[in-house]
């Protein structure tokens, strides 16, 4: 058993914002003065660090411009597995934010509801929804929502949805998917998808979800967080998007990413990680990411030429097997195990993907149930919310370059105001 676990070094996140991310983060604000639904996408393994803060602003702003006050203890989580209710209709204008949780196959199945209870308690104005797009179930179920809401308001000759979210979190997979759902009869792929975060740059054509009711959908460009923050929490956010794909390719070395992996696996089960299955039989877990990828180069039997561990490859290999599918493997199940007593551990560290982490001690792991594991799972949001606040008042969330750039903008802004009122002056304006 792993006793002390040492933080990996990591290095300073790299700056990944280009241009046409920044262009439709301009147009966003008039883009929501024709969108009915907003469906924002996130990457399930990592609910809230895929959480794009900047486009808080714009959509709160939307709400209360339709007259849409945020509600106040409201569940709001929808269940793939059962049929979407239709409220009546409704003669406001059609204002609904929809977060989906994408890659919902890659995620331990008892996390969702109570994480689901979780967000509705915490962000009561964002209705919740699980998705793999791969489930033809979960993805009709989706089409039905948005169907509901264009029945809820017939007074309106059609639905706007507007797509948006982070890159690489499958906002043009999802829509090619509800387009063959919600059209009749066999229709082509609309919208190129690729494994590589940055495919769409442009806004998309408007394109058909369903024909009756009528219901658009825009799929936009992912959009980065310009600045991944200061420190080890801006460097430890920028290896958790690299990890699910989120950044471009090449920005971080494969080594790093393979070493913040196996630091999160060794947190969330220091007796027994997940990894221990790719490794040779009786490995004990490893703590030092040069020795773990010899060991598993060669139980995989990638060697270079002498017998020397290609390390590399292995390190491919590990981060591949980690997307696909030992991120379910590596989120450990609730309950404290049985061997923690004989182990002589007071509590146990659990978590739900690589945002949720929490304490479970030996008196409530014999009554664990969904309720508790939503406790805490609100916990760690509070602890979320509060850390983003904390690095906005600080200054954290803004680079150093940001501000540079800031100040010179209102160091130009007052140059131009005394010029206009010395040239006022002087005509006598």
């Amino acid at each position: 058993m792993l006793t002390h676990i040492p933080f990996p070094p990591l290095p300073a996140p790299p700056s990944w914002f280009p241009g046409h991310m920044l262009q439709f983060q301009r147009m966003l604000p008039t883009l929501l003065n024709k969108t009915d639904v907003v469906l924002e996408l996130r990457d399930a393994r990592l609910p809230l660090t895929s959480i794009n803060r900047n486009f808080e602003g714009a959509l709160q702003k939307w709400r209360r411009e339709r007259g849409k006050e945020i509600p106040t203890g409201a569940f709001s989580a929808v269940d793939a597995s059962a049929t979407t209710p239709m409220a009546g209709p409704s003669t406001g204008p059609a204002c609904q934010r929809i977060v989906v949780f994408s890659k919902r196959d890659l995620v331990p199945e008892w996390g969702i509801k109570p994480f689901q209870r979780a967000m509705a308690a915490k962000y009561p104005d964002q209705s919740v929804f699980f998705a793999s797009w791969n489930n033809r179930r979960d993805i009709k179920a989706l089409n039905e929502l948005l169907v509901n809401v264009a029945r809820e308001h017939p007074h309106r000759p059609e639905l706007n949805v507007l797509v948006v979210g982070m890159p690489n979190v499958g906002k043009s997979t999802l829509l090619n998917a509800l387009r063959s759902i919600g059209i009749a009869g066999p229709t082509p792929k609309a919208l190129r998808t690729s494994a590589q975060p940055g495919m769409t740059r442009v806004l998309s054509t408007r394109l058909k979800l369903s024909v009756d009711p009528l219901v658009y959908a825009y799929d936009s460009p992912g959009v980065m967080l310009p600045f991944l923050g200061k420190g080890d929490k801006g460097a430890e956010r920028g290896v958790k998007l690299a990890l699910i794909a989120g950044i471009k390719e090449g920005l971080y070395d494969t080594e790093t990413l393979a070493s913040y992996l196996l630091y999160r696996m060794n947190v969330l089960d220091p007796v027994s990680p997940a990894y221990l299955r790719l490794l040779p039989p009786d490995s004990s877990p490893v703590l030092y990411v040069q020795e773990f990828l010899e060991l598993l180069a060669q139980r995989l039997c990638m060697l270079k030429r002498g017998g020397i561990p290609d390390t590399s490859r292995a390190a491919v290999w590990f981060i591949k097997w980690w997307r696909e599918e030992g991120g379910l493997a590596s989120a450990a199940a609730p309950a404290l195990p049985a061997s923690a007593s004989g182990l002589g551990l007071q509590s146990w560290r659990r978590g739900w993907g690589f945002d949720l982490e929490w304490d479970v001690d030996a008196a409530e792991s014999g009554r664990y149930d969904e309720s508790m594991i939503q406790a805490k799972m609100e916990e760690c949001i509070d602890r979320f919310e509060a850390a983003a606040e904390a690095e906005e008042r600080e200054g954290g969330a803004i680079s150093s370059t940001q501000v540079k750039k800031m100040a010179r903008e209102i160091q130009r802004a007052r140059q131009e105001m005394r010029s206009r009122a010395r040239l006022a002056a002087k005509k006598g304006w």
